[in-house]
Parts: structure tokens; sequence; C-alpha cells
């Protein structure tokens, strides 16, 4: 049998290993994660960075410090000060990794970034390649490897299909202006004329389709994807996987109103498990790690064909966080090192609504990002 005074002193020591538990919690919660984000344009197609931070801004399981990383001087979240901490501008893709890398060294110095979140597409090939050299720096990611991120590329969605099953529409690859009266017996009118990074336009004809390949040529290069038009529903899914297989959250969402440039302007959060189920078997025959976005066309038959696969959260994320799962808090937690469970619910019937407003800002600040390439 115990005597009162062991029992008092165990009690206490039970008692002072649960507050030094909390304490060591709310360290944690109170720590501050130095993140860079990307993606802070916010235009008729704006990119993910807002909404990213906006999620990461609503988490109470940690606080963050963000740097955004933008491209241009005039990316609305560089003024956005109550969610962008500081920003600088980094090199185009197009630079190359060794101008990225030099960039990304000079600010890591003055920040000490933690972790980068990466939400273009033209850039995440760059990022890819400096993955293991970030992370030797002490710099986290959380994307697709090389081979994930080729494999769902536009220009091999079809053959990626037909390997695993999934709907997606017949195309053709074509590399030069002349292919495409070649191919035009092999479509039906309207097709879809797109580029291999942005853009979709349908064409009802063959002098808009010549007129779409230069316009898309022109803006993102060659070659340039012919598809199929498919006629439906338009569905996006917005998912994340843990990089072994398994899906940790998905949510479906029906386009309430779609810009000219087929951008969804409000979305509405659905109950459908095909499509729960649709995300999940592309994560796991992928063994995605990140987030991404499953472009879907819900045809007549209920047949879900997948138009696009991006490898990165959309501009919609914060739907996600407003629906029960915020997937960009999820994707920090994972790529510190931390186990996530997976999502099982969310709110269905939850809208979004994008809207703009002026934000006013002095010309100093402009002229300071313009000249030294930080605020």
């Amino acid at each position: 049998m115990l005597n009162l005074v062991t029992k008092l002193h165990l009690h206490s020591g039970i008692i002072n290993l649960q507050h030094y538990g909390e304490s060591i919690q709310k360290m944690k919660q109170n720590r501050k994660i130095v993140i860079g984000v990307t993606g802070l344009n916010a235009i008729d197609s704006p990119g993910p960075g807002v909404a990213v931070i906006r999620t990461l801004r609503d988490c109470k399981d940690f606080d963050v410090r963000i740097i955004g990383l933008s491209y241009e001087s005039l990316e609305p979240g560089i003024y956005m000060h109550d969610f962008v901490d500081k920003t600088y501008q980094i090199p185009f893709p197009s630079s190359g990794t060794y101008s990225l890398m030099n960039r990304i060294t000079y600010i890591h110095e003055i920040e000490n970034l933690e972790l980068i979140i990466p939400n273009f597409d033209a850039e995440l090939y760059n990022f890819i390649k400096l993955r293991d050299t970030l992370k030797s720096m002490g710099i986290a990611t959380f994307m697709p490897d090389l081979h994930q991120f080729e494999a769902r590329d536009k220009v091999k969605l079809f053959e990626f299909g037909k390997k695993h099953e999934f709907y997606i529409p017949k195309d053709k690859i074509i590399h030069e202006f002349r292919e495409l009266k070649k191919i035009e017996n092999d479509f039906d009118y309207p097709l879809v004329v797109k580029g291999k990074f942005y853009d979709a336009i349908i064409a009802n004809s063959m002098v808009q389709a010549e007129k779409a390949f230069h316009k898309i040529q022109s803006k993102w290069g060659l070659p340039i994807i012919i598809q199929e038009f498919i006629k439906g529903t338009e569905i996006n899914i917005a998912a994340l996987g843990d990089g072994e297989g398994n899906t940790i959250s998905v949510i479906p969402m029906r386009k309430l109103y779609i810009t000219d440039k087929g951008k969804a302007w409000a979305g509405i959060t659905l109950d459908d498990e095909n499509l729960i189920e649709l995300a999940q078997k592309f994560i796991k025959v992928t063994k995605w790690r990140g987030g991404c976005e499953l472009e879907v066309m819900l045809n007549s038959d209920g047949n879900p064909y997948i138009m696009e696969v991006n490898p990165r959260f959309p501009a919609w994320i914060y739907l996600t966080a407003a629906a029960g799962q915020n997937q960009p808090a999820s994707l920090v937690k994972m790529a510190l090192g931390e186990k996530v469970k997976q999502f099982t619910k969310y709110e269905v019937g939850k809208i979004f609504v994008r809207y703009a407003w002026d934000l006013i800002t002095d010309i100093g600040e402009f002229q300071k990002i313009s000249g030294t390439g930080e605020l």
C-alpha cells in the first residue's frame, strides 16, 4: 500500500506532466512557422496563393509568418499586409533552377524559411528539381515528385487514363500549325484548344480553332492540345494525398457561376461518393504527394470525365477550410513531419462566391517592390 505522502507526490507528478504537455502544446501553437507562398495574383483567373494564406491564418493549431514570393509588382497579395508579412520577387520559371536557387538562398538567409508552398503549374518543375537542395537547407516542401508530376501532364493525360481506367476525353498533341488541318476529321465540333500550362478555348469551326491556336501559342508556346468536347456538368475536386497512396482530404465542388475563361466564380460543396472515390483512386494509383485539383465533366450518362489534373491547390481552396477540411493546414503539418488523420466529414451545401474590391496602396510601396524586389 502507498502511504499518503507517496500518493501526493505521484499525484503532483502526474499534474506536473500534464501541465508540461499542455505547455509544450501551447509552445507549438504559439511558435511562428515561416512559410513562403507563391501565386499572389488575383486577376480574373486568380492564383491560389491568397486563398492558401487565408486558410493558414485560420488554422488555430499554429501561427505563421507568411513570406510572399511574387513574379510581378502588381500582384495584389503583395499589398495585403494583413495576410502577407513580407514579399520578395523571384525570377520567372523560364529563368531556370539556378536563378531561383540563388534568390531563395538570399531570402532564406534573411527569413529562415521553414516551408515553401508553390501554387503555379509552370513553377512546379523548378521547385521539384530543387526539393533535395531545399531540404538540405532546412526548407521543407510537400509536392509531387517528377514522375507523379509528369504522369498527369495534359499531353499524357489520355494515356494515363487508359492505363488506370479513368474516363478521359480523347485528344491530339500538335507541335506545329499545319498539323491542325490534318486532325480536323478526327474530332467533331465543338472541340477544345488547350495550352500546355493554362487556357482552354472552345472552337466551333476550323477558323476559330486556328485563332485559338495562335492565341495560346503566343502565350504558352507549344505543344497545343486538341481535346474532345464533353458536354455536361462542371465539377472540381480538391484533394490532398500523403505520398503513400492515402487520401487525407477530398472536397467535390460544382461550379455555380463560370467566367468566360471557364473559371469558377461561385461553387457549392457536393455529397457524391462517386466523385470522392474518383479522387481517392487517382491518389492511390499515383501515390500523390500534396494538393491537387481534378477538373471533371459529368456527362449525361453520369460518367465523370477527367478534363485536367492540376498539380497544386485550386484558387477556391478556402472553401475546403470553410467546409471543415483545411487542406493547406494539413499539408503544412505533413511537410513538417506530423502525422495527419484522414478527414471523414465536411459540410455539404457550403457555397463560395468570389468578389473583387479595390485595394488601395501608396506609390512608394509599388516603387519599392519594383525597384528593390522586396516589400
